[in-house]
């Protein structure tokens, strides 16, 4: 008898201590993209030790920071003309894998007004010179193409998307230097121009596509000269916005969306600091949009916060960005995780700049670059062209650079690089709405943010760029797990809707 008592106690003790446990457990699902070779995989395991001396990453859920607008790619004349070349399955496939429930669902897009680099030549939707009236304004050039391209993504995005436009310039006709490359707006057209901006809405409205918002130019301090540019200084955007722009959009569409700026980050306070001078210069401006490429490893957080700060309630927007540069890598996943890589910068900047632009691995880049601005106030990040060939093109300019998703267009064979599965670990599983909240990270070694969903999951993104292995404790309120993470590794973890928030 008393050995059943013993057994019985026993048993008893355990079945407290194992449901103690289990009711202190977090329960999570984790992907895991990897140099090892993991694809957005789900992990069985998420750790066999029991390690005391695991740094602690603690989820501070009730400390709410931006809400977020979504994540994507544009829409760009060179990605719309290569789906073209590809068979209906392929390009079904990537559409699928963009905007499709099993894939990326991209939620936040951007397309160019006009022709850019990533074109495959100089076009306008206004080539009649002097037509101030835009009487001839057509959008017939994207009819084959981009439109397309945005109504098949339409057809499988359940959730839907939001799309950006910005110009790279306006005719040459409405120009100071009569070019399309440098110079700026002559003031005679100005109210052309904006007219311009509402024709462009009205005409993809006409083709079943709503246009969200504009940015007011992309890159207005130029490209070196190089493609399609027009130049602005601070004042002169916040100028034609207050007085042109705004007050044409608010009349035809107030629903659309200005972003001022649309460049890269250490110009940013100038920028902030003129549009939102005061009540009346601000008063148009729904935010701003900035670019990635100033530094290949340095996000500029001290700017992002200024500009938050500058204007909390307007939207800060990461518009563009990519591996410039360089020609893609086929089928060669393991170039993507190292440190081979090289920008613009690397040739072209001036000595001072040099130090900012030093060699880089791509996947690096993308998850600290997404993670940094997301830590610091940023709404939504949107990645450059989504499908680009083997030579980095077609582009005019012969610009050539990476996108997520390359082509053989010429065998019909298509491969979705390392950079794809960065961008869906965020884009997937942090949604429209989802509110960024502090976390306390204690190994400095790892990037980390999170965001809880308006359905009340919550989005972990963790990114391990060194060679050693990490050994975390997540926590969230009284529940924790324990979770490895193998060096070159990014993961997302997704947490369960919480039945009860005890915030204490």
């Amino acid at each position: 008898m008393k050995f059943v008592k013993i057994i019985a106690i026993s048993f008893f003790i355990f079945c407290v201590v194992s449901c103690s446990n289990q009711s202190r457990t977090l329960n999570v699902t984790v992907y895991e993209t990897s140099a090892s070779g993991n694809n957005l995989l789900q992990l069985k395991i998420l750790s066999l030790d029991n390690d005391k001396d695991r740094k602690e990453i603690k989820l501070k859920i009730a400390e709410k920071k931006q809400t977020i607008i979504g994540f994507g790619g544009s829409f760009t004349e060179a990605s719309a003309y290569l789906l073209n070349k590809l068979s209906k399955k392929n390009r079904d496939t990537i559409i699928e894998a963009y905007f499709g429930e099993s894939g990326a669902k991209y939620s936040l897009t951007r397309t160019h007004m006009n022709s850019s680099d990533f074109s495959l030549d100089h076009y306008s939707y206004a080539p009649k010179v002097g037509d101030k009236l835009l009487k001839h304004f057509s959008v017939r050039e994207d009819l084959d193409d981009i439109i397309p391209m945005i109504k098949d993504a339409k057809k499988v995005s359940k959730d839907g998307f939001k799309i950006l436009a910005s110009p790279w310039t306006a005719p040459p006709w409405m120009k100071d230097n009569a070019s399309w490359v440098g110079g700026k707006l002559l003031p005679e057209y100005y109210d052309t121009w904006a007219l311009f901006f509402s024709k462009y809405a009205a005409s993809y409205k006409n083709e079943g596509i709503d246009i969200w918002g504009f940015t007011v130019e992309n890159e207005p301090l130029g490209n070196g000269n190089n493609w399609e540019s027009m130049h602005y200084t601070p004042e002169e955007m916040t100028n034609f916005v207050q007085h042109h722009l705004g007050p044409q959009l608010r009349k035809d569409y107030p629903d659309l969306k200005i972003l001022g700026y649309d460049q890269n980050r250490e110009h940013l306070k100038t920028w902030v600091d003129a549009q939102y001078k005061n009540e009346e210069t601000s008063s148009y401006f729904n935010g701003t949009a900035v670019h990635w490429y100033a530094s290949t490893y340095h996000f500029y957080p001290e700017e992002l916060q200024y500009a938050y700060q500058k204007a909390p309630n307007k939207y800060l927007i990461q518009s563009e960005a990519c591996i410039d540069s360089e020609i893609p890598k086929w089928k060669e996943d393991a170039w993507y995780w190292q440190k081979n890589a090289t920008d613009w910068g690397w040739d072209w900047a001036p000595e001072k700049d040099k130090p900012m632009h030093p060699k880089y691995a791509p996947v690096n880049r993308y998850a600290r670059d997404i993670i940094g601005c997301l830590n610091n106030y940023v709404n939504g990040w949107i990645d450059w062209n989504m499908v680009l060939n083997k030579q980095g093109g077609p582009n005019w300019f012969k610009n050539w650079c990476i996108a997520p998703v390359i082509v053989d267009e010429e065998n019909d064979e298509v491969y979705f690089t390392p950079l794809y599965y960065v961008m869906t670990h965020f884009s997937k599983f942090i949604r429209p709405e989802a509110k960024v909240f502090k976390v306390e990270n204690t190994d400095k070694e790892l990037m980390v943010t999170a965001a809880e969903n308006k359905d009340g999951t919550i989005a972990v993104v963790i990114f391990n760029e060194k060679e050693a292995q990490k050994k975390i404790k997540l926590s969230l309120f009284q529940k924790s797990v324990n979770i490895d993470i193998k060096g070159k590794t990014i993961q997302t973890i997704v947490i369960p809707k919480l039945k009860n928030k005890n915030y204490d």
